[in-house]
């Protein structure tokens, strides 16, 4: 598919008002996590607070919008609290308020958007709209500020699996997505059918752990076929494996299923490195937490000869620390968003 580009989002980073002592507090609540950091000068995260909603949720076996939005509503509060409590610092010191205004859930949020844009309004500071994807892109800069551009980010979460090249701040070029399935969301469904429960990411880790990921030869879908994605087909043939070898053992299916995941992402994110000539490549998202993944990707990058990079599993799933960088950073190059901006659950990064 043809390159995308966002360059008129974020023109680069000129000088401007804020600086490295421009203190952003961010504000995350997109789907089951509420969230909120407080973050100086786009990379020295004072504090981050994450109340997940897991246990809510589990019931279901997914996201449920309603309930996700009630507890947001409850929590948001409190979790602000706690993060300026966190970072010792009160209203007059916070420069910004950012918050998630898209893509999620929309009842989710519009809660963060209300509480972002009132504590702005009442501190008299500015209001930051920033786009959860590519504040993804800036969970390895946290933990990594001194990543050189051009940089390679394989984005791979519940919704979105996508590899984006970063040539500069707010410089983004999509190099690949999926076509269907998302690789979390592939691991959500496999995992609900295999009744390892849910979230199925971690479900399926676990499980695996305990199988042999050569049991069963499930496809590598697209493999060598450019650089989108495609994971509805490996979810259907899970499915259809288990249906006519119901007594084989779940974590061989686990294994399997997830050593086909895993080969597909690093195989498509090191032959984009190369072609692009990225000096470094980075982890994204909340599948970038697996293990496998984790390991074959490094593992990759060592063999390739470039610079492998993995956030932190603190900073791979939804938290408020990439929302408040990513502001700082949206801050420097557009100024602040006006406060008719509003939440858009199918924004779009590109």
């Amino acid at each position: 598919m043809p390159a995308e580009t966002r360059d008129s989002m974020v023109p680069g980073l000129p000088s401007g008002d804020p600086g490295p002592d421009t203190l952003v507090l961010g504000i995350e609540t997109s789907c089951d996590e509420t969230a909120a950091a407080c973050v100086r000068g786009g990379t020295e995260v004072l504090s981050s607070v994450v109340s997940s909603q897991v246990d809510l949720h589990a019931r279901y076996g997914g996201v449920v919008p309603e309930v996700a939005s009630r507890a947001h509503n409850e929590l948001i509060i409190p979790v602000l609290a706690q993060s300026m409590v966190e970072a010792g610092v009160e209203g007059p010191d916070v420069d910004a308020v950012a918050a998630t205004t898209g893509p999620g859930l929309i009842g989710a949020l519009l809660v963060g958007v209300s509480a972002a844009k009132a504590l702005a309004l009442t501190w008299d500071v500015p209001f930051v709209s920033v786009n959860h994807l590519e504040a993804h892109l800036y969970a390895a800069l946290l933990d990594e500020p001194d990543l050189e551009f051009p940089l390679l980010v394989l984005l791979v979460s519940g919704g979105h699996t996508m590899i984006v090249e970063m040539d500069g701040h707010g410089d983004y070029r999509l190099i690949g997505q999926t076509l269907d399935d998302a690789a979390g969301e592939a691991f959500d469904k496999v995992a609900r059918f295999l009744g390892l429960g849910y979230p199925g990411g971690p479900a399926i880790d676990a499980a695996a752990l305990n199988g042999d990921p050569a049991a069963i030869p499930f496809p590598r879908p697209m493999l060598n076929e450019g650089f989108d994605f495609s994971f509805s087909g490996l979810k259907t043939a899970v499915v259809n494996y288990v249906r006519e070898n119901p007594d084989d053992s779940t974590e061989d299916i686990a294994a399997s299923f997830q050593a086909a995941v895993v080969e597909v992402l690093v195989a498509k994110a090191r032959r984009a490195a190369k072609a692009s000539g990225a000096k470094a490549l980075a982890l994204g998202g909340g599948v970038a937490a697996n293990s496998l993944l984790r390991e074959q990707f490094l593992g990759a990058c060592a063999d390739d000869g470039i610079q492998g990079f993995l956030p932190s599993r603190a900073m791979c799933t939804d938290n408020a620390a990439m929302i408040a960088s990513a502001g700082w950073y949206r801050l420097s190059g557009d100024g602040p968003s006006p406060l008719s901006t509003g939440a858009n659950a199918r924004d779009r990064m590109f």
